[in-house]
């Protein structure tokens, strides 16, 4: 296993081979610029937009440049505690039924934590869950997606498929398959 030192090494000369600056050098250009270091997004479309570095490079950069600026990413259980807050908070009961669900297909299955949505990962992600003003989107990957009324295209994450769910009842038999399908089609 590489130690902290070599793995930050490794990604020092990457960043240096992809964009001709080392991580750090980045991190002082966004720091010397007129930019919010933790507002990633900005970070990211100003290293995009005015830089042309390329779209992983950018997410390392505003990362880096977030985290020397004091930022600390929240833990999973305060991601799913904002996104399920206020008057979203009704939807909740919602979300933990399905994450139990997911969860509960198989040992290798994790949730990661998001700022709007919480993705269901085994090999790849199945599932994202995402709280709306009134309903939770189930969004499910397939590769090739079942029969069913109930799916429309697109939703949260790498969802290719979702379900629109406004209430526990509308969380039945059907759904629970489509998930497990969406659990299969991604080991």
């Amino acid at each position: 296993m590489e130690s902290p030192a070599d793995m930050m090494a490794a990604i020092t000369a990457s960043m240096l081979a992809r964009t001709g600056r080392t991580l750090d050098e980045w991190v002082e250009l966004v720091e010397a610029s007129s930019l919010d270091p933790v507002d990633r997004k900005a970070v990211r479309a100003w290293l995009r937009d005015v830089h042309g570095v390329k779209q992983n490079s950018q997410w390392t950069i505003a990362d880096a440049a977030a985290r020397r600026a004091g930022w600390t990413e929240p833990t999973f259980t305060e991601y799913v505690e904002s996104q399920y807050s206020g008057r979203k908070a009704a939807l909740r009961p919602l979300f933990d039924r399905i994450a139990t669900l997911a969860l509960g297909l198989g040992e290798d299955v994790r949730a990661e934590g998001r700022a709007t949505y919480v993705p269901f990962v085994r090999g790849r992600q199945f599932a994202a869950v995402q709280a709306l003003a009134s309903r939770v989107d189930l969004g499910l990957r397939f590769t090739t997606a079942p029969e069913s009324d109930r799916l429309t295209p697109g939703g949260p994450g790498q969802a290719t498929h979702k379900v629109s769910l406004t209430g526990a009842d509308e969380l039945d038999g059907e759904v629970e398959a489509l998930l497990v399908a969406a659990y299969e089609q991604n080991a």
